[in-house]
């Protein structure tokens, strides 16, 4: 097969020592056709393909243009490669294997197919797996996935109870606990669960008093947590109610307290030694997790949301440790604001966990918990130039524009920007910053510059889940 790969000056080296590595196996023609790769228009493409015989063209990822005529009057077929040319050599390896896309950068669209094997390969190992039990049709224990369940503390405070258990089935829970503190009543109680009647997963009632567990057997399906102080006056309800029960030790060991539960009758039981937070013996009550009876309850949650570092791999080394003691429930929460995100990000590392079957460590899998940082850098060439100047400091004295300042901020997932009473919304700054431009809210370069780094900063912000403060650092 011979193939064509059209690059700019840039990025001639990266590209012709990729295309060598790979020449046993197939043709390759290098073509310098301009300083800058992505700027291969359709009619140079076009005279290339005139001057020789190809099955195949590979263009850079970073083409905005369309080839699709050239296409059809050539016959060739024409894709795109890695978005950066230091990725071609992972990439013309698997051309016998796989068939690139038209319109997606080979790099995003093997990505893509990677993550989607990985979630049918989790998926179809559910599918397979034998569990301890099953509550309203979700699998628990055995060699199934862990299941994330997601706490909403004090779920009688909230305004609109239904809408947050939907936004974390949404996120990935899999189970959703209310949670009720102390001052709390039956009817606070059947209120809530009554609020989620058109809820068909499973929901599960976080409270250790007996009235306001009897008042959730209605509906719920779990009841986190049962020990000597309440399975004696509940035990009962909760085992005819055919809920699962999390056991925790207290006064009495958890070997004890689950004898007890099973005493009253409750079929499914979850052990819970009690997880320890970082500085209060995290690592002592691991060891307690070994001999425990399964399945296990694994509270993450209690870990994460005190300790002072960034959620995600927090959420993923806490679910390796999960796994490796056999958890078939793992806690998390989203308390507060450092946490926001902990239920996708647990359910996601749950699914990373899945995937180990065959494989030593939670790495290569296809999907990961990477996000600030980047699995590989890219050693991009250096610039060419033939002089330079030093910058000049930017002046302290604001020139404001003479068609007013735009106020910008955020409102959910959405980028504001105020220009004399009159908002533009968007959730690309990009699209903001033309639609701007389009109004005429601008005149001067200088501002423009600045809006730019403003929206973009404010994009920044929601994606990564951060407070935005225009003219503030990010």
């Amino acid at each position: 097969m011979r193939i064509l790969l059209p690059t700019g000056a840039a990025t001639a080296g990266i590209v012709k020592v990729a295309a060598e590595r790979f020449a046993g196996r197939h043709e390759m023609d290098v073509v310098v056709t301009g300083e800058i790769a992505a700027f291969l228009s359709p009619g140079d493409l076009r005279r290339l393909l005139a001057g020789g015989d190809y099955d195949m063209v590979i263009v850079s990822g970073m083409c905005t243009a369309s080839f699709a005529d050239i296409e059809r009057e050539t016959g060739v077929p024409i894709y795109r490669g890695p978005r950066h040319a230091a990725d071609l050599g992972l990439i013309l390896p698997l051309l016998d294997t796989i068939t690139l896309s038209r319109t997606l950068p080979a790099d995003e669209f093997l990505a893509e197919r990677r993550r989607e094997e990985a979630y049918r390969h989790v998926a179809r190992l559910e599918a397979e797996a034998e569990p301890d039990f099953v509550i309203r049709g979700l699998k628990i224990g055995g060699n199934s996935r862990m299941k994330v369940l997601a706490e909403i503390m004090d779920a009688h405070r909230r305004d609109n109870l239904l809408a947050d258990v939907l936004r974390f089935f949404a996120a990935g829970a899999d189970i959703v606990d209310l949670g009720f503190g102390f001052d709390a009543t039956a009817e606070d109680v059947r209120r809530c669960f009554s609020s989620l009647a058109g809820v068909e997963a499973p929901l599960a009632v976080d409270t250790q008093d007996p009235d306001l567990i009897k008042a959730a057997l209605n509906r719920a399906d779990m009841v986190l947590s049962l020990h000597e102080g309440n399975i004696p006056l509940i035990g009962g309800a909760v085992a005819d109610a055919g809920a699962a029960a999390v056991v925790v030790p207290r006064e009495r060991t958890l070997a004890e307290n689950l004898s007890a539960a099973r005493e009253a009758g409750i079929r499914y039981l979850i052990a819970d030694p009690l997880l320890q937070p970082v500085g209060s013996g995290l690592t002592g009550s691991l060891a307690r997790f070994s001999d425990a009876p399964r399945p296990l309850f694994f509270g993450a949650g209690n870990v994460v949301e005190l300790l002072d570092a960034d959620s995600p791999g927090a959420n993923a080394l806490l679910a390796g440790m999960a796994r490796e003691i056999g958890a078939a429930v793992i806690f998390t929460s989203e308390h507060s604001d450092k946490t926001q995100g902990s239920v996708a990000e647990m359910r996601r590392a749950t699914e990373m966990m899945a995937l180990m079957t065959d494989r030593p460590y939670p790495k290569d899998l296809g999907l990961d918990l990477l996000i600030l940082k980047e699995k590989r850098r890219r050693r991009e060439p250096p610039l060419e130039y033939e002089s330079f100047v030093d910058a000049v400091s930017a002046p302290d004295e604001t020139v404001y524009d003479p068609l007013g300042c735009i106020r910008i901020g955020v409102e959910g997932d959405s980028i504001v920007a105020v220009h004399r009473g009159r908002a533009v919304r968007g959730e690309c700054w990009e699209d903001v910053f033309y639609t701007l431009l389009l109004n005429g809210s601008l005149s001067r370069l200088d501002h423009a510059a600045y809006l730019g780094k403003e929206l973009y900063k404010a994009e920044l912000a929601i994606r990564f889940g951060r407070s935005f403060e225009q003219d503030g650092p990010f």
